[in-house]
């Protein structure tokens, strides 16, 4: 008797070869009843897709890459990438493809690694992290046939896909936090001004200083790079400033900074207040806790590859814009123990 293939479980099913792929594989939008049915089929048949046949019939080889613009040492300590890898790695498990990781840091690497993961066959899909201003890649992938998804907002390309957070109102709600206890002079540790983040949290925080009507001081805005030790540097060229409070781009950033704080001889929050971004359990606990904008980032991975693997199922899907939610988390850094009207 010869071997089942898709197209027979689909037309015992009623449903097209792509549907029984996304129910295999687990893949969302598939109507429940339509789910039930085709399970339902494959269970009587007894059915057992052969994954070396199904990948050369489809000319898939199930693998994911994961391109991280960052040099071995910050991969590591950024809190931010292992959470975002551990996400996409648990998505790609749950639907049964490899996740390939590929480091770019530098014009280089870049040269080195855009043929790999543009070449036909050993990719189905790519996701990328959004760099700094001035990097081709995703531009580069953008005259391909490669399925890919941006991990943050590209800074141009209308028909890019991308995942992101709103991180300016993200940045405004926490900046407006601080105002609302009282604070007036308040600073900021940017993100790298080069890359949207970093813009996009800079842009947040300008805009509730202004629709409050609060001047831009610019004495109490620094330049950050996402590291607690820059932090650390940032604050210290803030201090002379007499910020009343500071919203640091990341909770990395706001733990060098209160450091930085405390060793001037300063009170966190009773002399300056804080607020950071991300919400990173694995970092150092400050003291007193930290008041953060939380960030869904191990859902933020689970998503980008159920948005990528849409993609790769239907490219004749338009580009797709997901924005994910965030939350302030309040705790005692300045909006317990801070000022009220």
């Amino acid at each position: 008797m010869p071997e089942l293939t898709l197209e027979d479980i689909a037309q015992k099913a009623g449903v097209s070869r792509s549907t029984v792929s996304r129910v295999i594989n687990g893949q969302p939008y598939v109507r429940a009843e339509v789910r039930a049915r085709v399970l339902e089929v494959i269970r009587e048949t007894n059915f057992h897709p052969n994954v070396a046949a199904r990948s050369l019939a489809l000319q898939r080889s199930w693998m994911l890459g994961l391109v991280l613009p960052r040099t071995v040492s910050s991969l590591f300590t950024d809190p931010y990438f292992p959470r975002l890898t551990q996400g996409v790695a648990q998505a790609c498990n749950q639907h049964n493809f490899t996740l390939g990781l590929f480091l770019v840091g530098s014009a280089e690497d870049e040269e080195k690694i855009y043929p790999r993961v543009a070449r036909k066959g050993l990719l189905d899909g790519l996701l990328i992290q959004s760099g700094e201003l001035g990097d081709q890649l995703i531009d580069r992938l953008a005259n391909t046939n490669m399925p890919f998804l941006v991990l943050g907002r590209p800074f141009h390309g209308e028909n890019i896909s991308y995942i992101d957070v709103d991180n300016v109102d993200a940045a405004y709600g926490a900046v407006v936090h601080l105002i609302r206890l009282g604070y007036r002079r308040i600073g900021t540790i940017t993100g790298p001004i080069k890359s949207a983040v970093g813009i996009d949290r800079k842009e947040g925080y300008l805009r509730a200083l202004v629709e409050h009507g609060l001047p831009v001081d610019e004495s109490l805005i620094v330049d950050g790079s996402f590291s607690e030790a820059e932090s650390y540097a940032a604050m210290q060229q803030l201090l002379p400033a007499r910020p009343e409070a500071v919203f640091a781009a990341s909770d990395m950033m706001a733990v060098g900074a209160m450091r930085a704080v405390r060793e001037a001889g300063l009170e966190v929050p009773d002399d300056i207040a804080f607020v950071g971004f991300d919400d990173m359990p694995m970092i150092p606990v400050p003291e007193p806790r930290l008041t953060t904008v939380r960030q869904p980032i191990i859902k933020f991975g689970e998503k980008a590859v159920e948005i990528l693997i849409d993609l790769i199922e239907d490219r004749t899907r338009g580009p797709q814009r997901v924005i994910m939610n965030t939350e302030l988390i309040v705790r005692e850094s300045c909006g317990i123990r801070g000022r009220n009207l």
